[in-house]
């Protein structure tokens, strides 16, 4: 039987035991033992005195475990015995841990010393924000945003993401440009402030995407709910990006479009999700067939891959899946054109020139 299972020497957190919130900062790892290595020491230098540092293993075949147990003691430690992904594995792990926030952290995530603060007090301060990501720059480009989450995500009528600094593939340059702290649709998975109740309230992450884009539907399912999902770029992180997939994975090309189609399927109303969906396997389709042109045949078979199991998963995958409790919220970051068309037609590659600073 597959479980998580808390290091016997470390004692739980409680939450509500000072004055200020317990925060659980839980960092998912799998094989990931240079960069913890690397960033855990900057986690545990955080300022914010009321917080658990949690490893989450997903059944590691490298000495993570080891080298955590001799090198961070007090770093509490979970360990499953298969490798769940990113939904399931965080949600497994989060079952286990009392809090009042919880921080998903990738291991190849740099924190500043008080990037927790800004975040907190502005969740505090608002008791509808639900989830909270901090800025996103590019451990490798410091000056320029990271490609999942940059200063908030946004989405598209079609279902694109996107993110305040990002646009496809195209990251801006941070010159302060989007460093106000306000609403988005999504908060990046890579550094995620939620709080604990409201995880548990929407269901979690949806396992069947098993990684990638979960962190969109879940923000999607917290919007309708009538929660907010914020950005406070008064914290900083900086993170390598790709530490498990790279962006030219076929896997990851396959996880991204048909998680996105079944993202779609479940939080759009009908009438519209089959408007949605239509078009989107159209562009698809498009898309595949200009990388098997290129060249890329993976690429290609990836994404006919995908849209099957997308149908697989309309027709017998639809009973696990977490649908959103209430649909009463209005979604806030929701881009409502074609981004497809801004930037691939008129050339637009700024998230400024596309949403309008209102």
């Amino acid at each position: 039987m597959n479980g998580l299972r808390r290091n016997d020497a470390e004692a739980p957190g409680e939450a509500g035991t000072h004055n200020t919130p317990l925060v659980s900062i839980v960092i998912l790892n799998w094989n990931g033992k240079a960069f913890l290595q690397k960033f855990l020491p900057f986690v545990i230098a955080s300022t914010y005195t009321n917080k658990r540092v949690i490893v989450a293993d997903n059944a590691s075949t490298d000495d993570s475990i080891i080298f955590l147990q001799e090198h961070f003691p007090a770093v509490e430690i979970l360990i499953n015995t298969s490798n769940e992904g990113f939904a399931k594995g965080y949600n497994t792990a989060l079952k286990q841990v009392k809090s009042d926030y919880y921080v998903l952290l990738n291991n190849d995530v740099e924190v500043t010393p008080g990037w927790i603060e800004p975040v907190i007090v502005l969740m505090e301060n608002d008791s509808t924000i639900a989830a909270c990501q901090p800025k996103l720059l590019d451990y490798k480009n410091r000056g320029y945003f990271e490609y999942a989450g940059a200063s908030g995500g946004w989405l598209d009528l079609l279902g694109y993401p996107f993110a305040r600094g990002r646009v496809f593939a195209i990251p801006e340059a941070d010159t302060g440009q989007y460093d106000d702290a306000g609403a988005c649709f999504w908060a990046s998975g890579a550094a995620m402030f939620v709080r604990a109740a409201k995880f548990h309230e929407v269901g979690g992450l949806d396992e069947y995407f098993f990684a990638h884009q979960e962190e969109i539907d879940f923000c999607w399912r917290l919007q309708l709910a009538g929660y907010k999902v914020f950005v406070q770029p008064g914290s900083v992180v900086y993170h390598v990006g790709g530490a498990t997939l790279s962006k030219a994975s076929d896997l990851k090309t396959f996880l991204n479009f048909r998680n996105n189609l079944v993202m779609l399927a479940k939080n759009l109303p009908v009438a519209r999700a089959f408007i949605t969906i239509a078009a989107r396997i159209v562009l698809d389709a498009i898309a595949a067939w200009r990388g098997l042109i290129g060249g890329d045949a993976g690429f290609f078979t990836a994404i006919l891959k995908a849209h099957i199991f997308f149908i697989k998963w309309l027709l017998v995958g639809q009973s696990s899946a977490v649908f959103p409790i209430s649909r009463k919220g209005k979604p806030l970051g929701w881009y409502q054109s074609s981004l497809v068309w801004q930037h691939f037609v008129k050339k637009k590659n700024a998230f400024s020139e596309i949403v309008k600073h209102k």
